[in-house]
């Protein structure tokens, strides 16, 4: 809230300093504009609040400098650079504002001295520099590339004229807005597609035309609005692109611009038009308001975008996901459900349902979707790692071991695969194969305290007690309310000759909800070798009560009678 009332202030020294008219309601309309609400109430979008003041920091810094007579306010030049090298920080869309600030000073003057150029070129070399940098990241480390990023330039420029006539739309009537638009279908052989951007060059011609009677000012808006929505108007892959090709914190900055003109066409207006546009301000202010009452948590925020878009698949996914989490496991499956009724093999929404089937007991319907993921995306670690787990806990340990290798093909370095591959050599008594497992994971993940567990039983399993017992003590200390580690540390303490010492693991597993036979046998033993026969036998008898037929705690029981 502080960093965007700052943009807003910021805004209205910006355009003072320009000589725009109605500066204070361009100003006042931006702080209050409903579209700009996600990026405030959004915490991911901080940087896009940081990076707009930073940005508008430098712009007023480098106009005073511009202003002031050769030779002076040096210092202005510098703070201005660095503002926008911290702006280029927080979000390199920032890197447009040079070449606003040189149309903007061009407007405003109808000329470019030698000197603002010159000014102005560090800015720029800045900016160049740094967006391909941004580029390189989105694509190797976030994932924008792959099919759905496979776009024509003819397919881009239809994109990037709807984005534009959608981005206008919003901020001219902020109804329906939503956290996620649905990405629309693009196709180049239509003459709908090209409707969009031939509009758009229609218009910028009609500006063009009428600019003897309006002026260059209208025109200058519509180039300034299209430039700072440049790098979101998809000739550039990002990840969002996978989702939707537009979005309200887009047009942060880019809404300056239209709102700059309507401000000005509202002082020109007079005493009417001013009392219009602050009964208009008030207006967005309740909009706004409303509008945050969807960033309330992020159920609401998920349901918020299905009341108005109910064929945006990510929310139906998203909201599934929270479902799951809350143990809302038929509503889960539901909203997966209708995610793939609206993408058809979405590996995401499969891996995703199937893991809300198994939660309903449902195993065989989740293999089946899982297998289905995995066949439609081949390279889906998760879900190969999950129907590894799938199979396992049907006791297909060999099935379970050709998935989680499937799935380190894909991913060698995916420390769940690699702890859930050790589980199952474990169990098929592959010790030293599980060992080195659960090496590999722990290595991967120093704080994945369910690989240290593994790693553990298999240490013990080989001999290695001191070695177990190191690894399970950090273990307990990663993961202190883990009933299964406790146990495992009982274990391997009772190996250890130290029984009162396993008693007291094996009673906090106990504590933690691990309760079965065998640890109760265990827990017998440790006590009875304890020297406290009636609790031993309390326990024997308690897993007896669980299974009638332990034969361990049959016999152990009387041979304390």
């Amino acid at each position: 809230m502080a960093l965007h009332a700052l943009a807003a202030v910021l805004a209205w020294r910006v355009l003072r300093r320009l000589r725009v008219p109605g500066a204070w309601l361009a100003a006042a309309l931006f702080a209050v504009h409903p579209v700009h609400v996600e990026s405030v109430a959004w915490v991911a979008e901080r940087k896009n609040v940081l990076s707009g003041a930073l940005a508008l920091a430098a712009a007023l810094l480098w106009l005073r400098w511009a202003d002031a007579p050769a030779g002076r306010a040096g210092r202005d030049w510098a703070a201005a650079l660095a503002c926008f090298v911290g702006a280029l920080l927080a979000k390199t869309v920032t890197c447009t504002v040079p070449v606003v600030l040189l149309l903007a000073r061009w407007w405003q003057r109808g000329r470019l001295e030698r000197r603002e150029l010159v000014g102005m070129a560090p800015l720029v070399v800045l900016g160049v520099a740094i967006a391909p940098v941004t580029v390189w990241m989105e694509r190797t480390h976030v994932g924008a590339r792959g099919a759905l990023w496979d776009l024509s330039l003819a397919q881009r420029t239809c994109i990037a004229g709807r984005a534009l006539w959608h981005q206008l739309a919003s901020l001219a009537w902020p109804q329906r807005l939503a956290f996620v638009y649905p990405r629309w279908p693009v196709d180049p052989g239509t003459a709908t597609a090209w409707a969009f951007p031939a509009a758009a060059v229609l218009a910028a011609g009609a500006l063009w035309l009428l600019r003897g009677r309006l002026g260059l000012g209208p025109l200058l808006a519509a180039a300034i609005f299209a430039i700072t929505l440049g790098p979101s108007l998809g000739f550039v892959n990002v990840y969002p692109m996978r989702y939707t090709f537009v979005a309200d914190h887009y047009q942060y900055l880019a809404s300056l611009a239209p709102l700059a003109l309507v401000g000005a066409l509202v002082a020109r207006g007079g005493r009417p038009a001013e009392v219009t546009a602050g009964v208009a301000v008030a207006v967005l202010m309740l909009v706004a308001h409303a509008r945050g009452a969807a960033f309330r948590d992020a159920e609401t925020l998920w349901r918020d975008t299905l009341a108005t878009h109910p064929d945006v698949a990510m929310a139906r996914i998203n909201l599934g996901m929270l479902l799951h989490g809350a143990g809302r496991h038929e509503e889960a499956a539901r909203e997966f459900e209708a995610a793939l009724a609206l993408e058809p093999g979405d590996p995401d929404a499969l891996n995703d349902l199937a893991l809300a089937l198994v939660a309903q007991g449902k195993t065989a319907e989740a293999i089946a979707r899982w297998e289905e993921a995995v066949r439609v995306a081949p390279g889906h670690a998760e879900a190969w790692n999950n129907l590894g787990n799938a199979l396992a806990q049907e006791g297909r340990l060999a099935d379970a071991r050709v998935r989680y290798e499937a799935a380190l093909r894909v991913r060698p370095g995916y420390p769940d695969a690699r702890s859930n591959l050790g589980n199952v050599l474990l169990m098929s008594g592959d010790v030293d194969g599980a060992r080195a497992q659960f090496a590999e994971a722990v290595r991967l993940d120093p704080v994945y305290a369910a690989a240290r567990r593994g790693l553990g039983v298999a240490l013990a399993a080989s001999g290695r007690l001191p070695e177990a017992l190191e690894s399970l003590q950090v273990a307990v200390r990663l993961a202190p309310r883990d009933g299964e580690i406790r146990a495992a540390l009982g274990d391997v303490l009772s190996a250890s000759d130290r029984p009162a010492d396993a008693a007291a693991a094996y009673d906090q597993a106990l504590r933690l909800g691990v309760v079965r036979p065998a640890l109760l046998n265990g827990l017998g033993v440790a006590l009875a070798r304890a020297g406290r026969s009636a609790d031993a036998r309390a326990a024997f008898a308690r897993a007896l009560e669980l299974d009638p037929d332990d034969a361990d705690a049959r016999r152990n029981l009387d041979a304390l009678r």
